[in-house]
């Protein structure tokens, strides 16, 4: 009688126990390396404020010349003085810069403009100050990295085809071309430049208010961008050489 009694007494305890879960496993932390702590620690935003990681260049045939290389102000400081370089080793936003550091309007001899004096000749901080404060204005303007949309205004501004003069037989005429993608970069470049430099040439706007509007006048494709008008003329008159 007594052992039965026990028997109840232990199958009770233990229907009633809980049932123990098993314990879960903890998934091993993964350790973070010397090196990712290294990239993340040598990351140099242009000018402090904007990242050059992650940019998409939809243009494939101007990306290789499209130097996105990090640097806090960029400046080559001439370190490739005794090496020989190329416009695709320097940086995007510093090809920019030097392309502001031209002459002023100059006097035009046999229909070409000499440029020999300029405010912003040799004075490479103060194009770079410019450009920094353009940059501002476009991400207070479009929310948006300032790179970004001016890559996407160099893509847009970038002409496919061009003229060349050809003489045969004392006759001269236009013939279309196509234009290398070295080409098609440089000539963006400069019309932004020269657009930014017109815009603010005696006039209340900064150069620095007129190269903001440039740039997001020709990312968003506008006709009102000097550079567009100028992509514009120059395939027009290409497509009538043909």
């Amino acid at each position: 009688m007594a052992d039965d009694i026990k028997e109840n007494v232990q199958e009770n305890v233990q229907q009633t126990a809980p049932q123990q879960k098993p314990s879960a496993q903890k998934a091993p932390q993964k350790k973070r390396s010397r090196k990712d702590i290294d990239v993340n620690f040598n990351e140099q935003m242009l000018f402090g404020k904007y990242s050059l990681k992650g940019l998409e260049i939809n243009d494939l045939s101007i990306a290789p010349y499209v130097n996105l290389r990090q640097h806090a102000y960029p400046n080559i400081f001439g370190r490739r003085k005794d090496q020989s370089y190329y416009n695709s080793h320097i940086n995007i936003v510093e090809r920019l810069i030097n392309k502001l550091m031209r002459g002023g309007t100059g006097k035009k001899v046999m229909g070409k403009v000499i440029r020999t004096e300029g405010r912003l000749q040799g004075r490479k901080l103060k194009a770079m100050h410019i450009v920094e404060d353009a940059f501002s204005a476009i991400n207070e303007k479009t929310g948006r990295n300032p790179v970004q949309v001016f890559i996407e205004s160099l893509e847009n501004a970038a002409p496919i085809e061009d003229v060349t003069r050809v003489r045969y037989g004392g006759i001269s005429y236009n013939v279309a071309v196509g234009i290398s993608s070295k080409r098609r970069l440089d000539v963006a470049l400069k019309n932004i430049a020269l657009a930014a430099l017109i815009g603010g040439f005696n006039k209340k706007r900064s150069v620095a208010d007129s190269l903001a509007n440039e740039i997001t006048l020709a990312a968003s494709n506008s006709q009102d961008s000097y550079a567009i008008k100028k992509r514009l003329e120059v395939e027009r008159i290409a497509k009538r050489a043909r």
